[in-house]
């Protein structure tokens, strides 16, 4: 994946085109970038801004386009008319997502954009926007109307939104109950996003955020789904923020874990399946996705608890972690030295009326039988290893579902093995 950041260079590298490179080698993806203005700040203070010439600028943006497939491109800093109306010319026709981040002041204090090219900014770049992600205060701005008990987010975004922005993002709301919300306006639909608050101030966390949806747009994400992790994505940049220079921290970008990912994505809507808590076994639930050719269970990323049945609903106990699951994780492992391409799975109650669905959705399925498990097995993970090689000693391809009937004080279970949590999801929503 190639994405392009245009913006301005903070030498600093906290924000700005230096920041995006950071966050997009983090994403292990390929950052582009074209620079619109030369700033000097450091994390005290905001020194001076010399825009790039209308001739550098549209030269960066003809090279790129012309020899790169771009997947995705974030707009940051465009200080003066003349740059914006290069950037219009050169993106309108293009049918790839864009995340404009209106920066329209340095955390630092400076002038990120002069106030004669506001319209042009709002002509020109704010319907390019796939997204566009301003905080309160540039949402106040670019409205010309301040958020009050009057005047509501959903107001306000309505007015960007009719400027030619396809979705709207307010971000940092903060909230009486040490929340900190996303008002999200897409085209029919309107919803908050909220997560802890770090009270601190940092240099970069715009940047992060604006840099970690235009990456998760691309990958075909939602625009909810987008907004949900690039807030995650800023909330761990803050949480880890480092003092580098002698003013404010700059955000840390740790790198991006595509296992992780996926695998904290899938569990989040596993929990929503409806009526999943039916299909949750007295033992609990685990979710696991390993690293390819995994040695042993450290290699395996798990739920340090369990997906725990709560009533009618489901909740997550514990956190991800690598080894954080044994049963499950041994059961991966056992069918991965066989399988390789199998790096996934997650257990369910076992029923005999998801075993008929199994059957009727013409998945490859396979058993074993728990009581003919030899004495000198030891109780533990020992167990499922025997049980699942037993189940695919004959197997010339690798099965989607493994069950066995339990045995005198142990119970049945249903696992669900697949390539990625992505594939597992599509399989259970054939079955629960």
């Amino acid at each position: 994946m190639n994405l392009l950041s245009i913006g301005g260079s903070d030498p600093s590298s906290g924000a700005g085109i230096q920041s995006d490179v950071k966050t997009f080698a983090g994403f292990n993806v390929y950052g582009l970038t074209a620079i619109t203005a030369i700033t000097s700040q450091n994390t005290s203070r905001f020194g001076m801004v010399e825009p790039a010439s209308q001739k550098i600028l549209k030269s960066q943006l003809e090279s790129v386009i012309s020899d790169f497939k771009i997947d995705g491109i974030k707009i940051g800093m465009v200080f003066n008319s003349q740059v914006i109306k290069i950037i219009h010319t050169k993106l309108k026709k293009l049918k790839i997502p864009i995340v404009v981040d209106p920066v329209i002041k340095s955390t630092t204090g400076g002038m990120l954009i002069e106030k004669s090219a506001m319209v042009d900014f709002q002509k020109y770049i704010i319907p390019l926007a796939t997204v566009i992600t301003p905080n309160k205060y540039e949402a106040e701005v670019l409205a010309k109307t301040k958020i009050n008990s009057k005047n509501t987010l959903e107001k306000v975004a309505m007015i960007i939104q009719e400027m030619g922005a396809k979705n709207v993002v307010i971000t940092g709301i903060e909230e009486e109950n040490k929340k900190i919300s996303d008002f999200v306006l897409e085209k029919n639909t309107k919803y908050t996003i909220s997560g802890n608050q770090i009270t601190s101030i940092n240099h970069g966390s715009g940047c992060n955020y604006s840099a970690a949806l235009i990456f998760a747009i691309a990958e075909n994400k939602t625009i909810q789904e987008s907004v949900k992790f690039a807030k995650k994505f800023t909330y761990n940049s803050i949480k880890n923020a480092e003092k580098i220079g002698d003013g404010i921290t700059i955000t840390n970008i740790t790198k991006h874990d595509n296992i992780h990912v996926e695998l904290s994505d899938a569990i989040d809507k596993f929990v929503k399946f409806k009526e999943i808590y039916k299909n949750i076994p007295e033992c609990q639930t685990n979710f696991v996705y390993s690293k390819q050719k995994p040695k042993s269970t450290k290699d395996i990323l798990g739920i340090s608890g369990r997906v725990v049945k709560a009533g009618k609903k489901v909740i997550v106990a514990g956190n991800l972690a690598y080894g954080g699951s044994k049963h499950i994780a041994t059961a991966l492992l056992t069918i991965n030295k066989k399988f390789p391409e199998i790096n996934s799975a997650v257990n369910i109650k076992y029923q005999k009326k998801t075993i008929s669905k199994i059957e009727k959705s013409r998945m490859l399925v396979c058993s074993y039988d728990r009581t003919n498990e030899p004495k000198n097995v030891k109780i533990g993970s020992s167990t499922i290893e025997w049980g699942i090689k037993k189940a695919i000693k004959d197997l010339k391809v690798p099965p989607d579902v493994i069950f066995h009937e339990g045995d005198f004080g142990k119970e049945p279970m249903i696992i669900v093995f697949g390539n990625t949590p992505k594939v597992i999801l599509k399989k259970l929503s054939k079955i629960v």
